[in-house]
């Protein structure tokens, strides 16, 4: 029975990790270009939001899903768009929890290419506001 309930959660894992072509890049990345602000376990430093069990609610909105590649961070990181892409796949296997719904659409580079060169200014008010759109759609289903 252990191994039926375990079995999606491998292909779960390695479909997302698959995205990434080296798992230990992609944690060194976070490391390197996340972790000062989100803590080594998403959980935020200071006036960051955590992202701990939250991040995947941002994926219930493509306005959403956008939000995570526009923030400043991400946007104007040095990271390639292919890495970009595989920091933010590995955050919602990594930090996304029970926030995440299944079946979750990986991030590419074509899709992270162009949304990078929109990158927000106003974060705090723009993520309060789609948080707030988000639960609105909620409660409307």
């Amino acid at each position: 029975m252990a191994r039926l309930i375990l079995l999606p959660v491998f292909f779960w894992s390695a479909l997302v990790l698959g995205a990434v072509d080296d798992s230990g890049r992609v944690v060194f990345d976070y490391q390197m270009n996340c972790q000062g602000c989100h803590t080594p376990d998403g959980a935020g430093a200071g006036s960051v939001p955590t992202m701990k069990g939250h991040v995947g609610v941002f994926l219930q909105s493509q306005e959403g899903r956008e939000y995570l590649v526009r923030v400043p961070g991400s946007a104007t990181s040095a990271l390639s768009d292919e890495r970009l892409a595989a920091v933010l796949n590995w955050i919602m296997y990594e930090f996304a929890g029970d926030s995440l719904q299944l079946p979750f659409a990986p991030y590419t580079a074509a899709e992270v290419a162009p949304l990078r060169e929109k990158p927000l200014n106003e974060v705090d008010a723009y993520r309060e506001r789609l948080l707030r759109a988000i639960a609105g759609a909620d409660a409307r289903e």
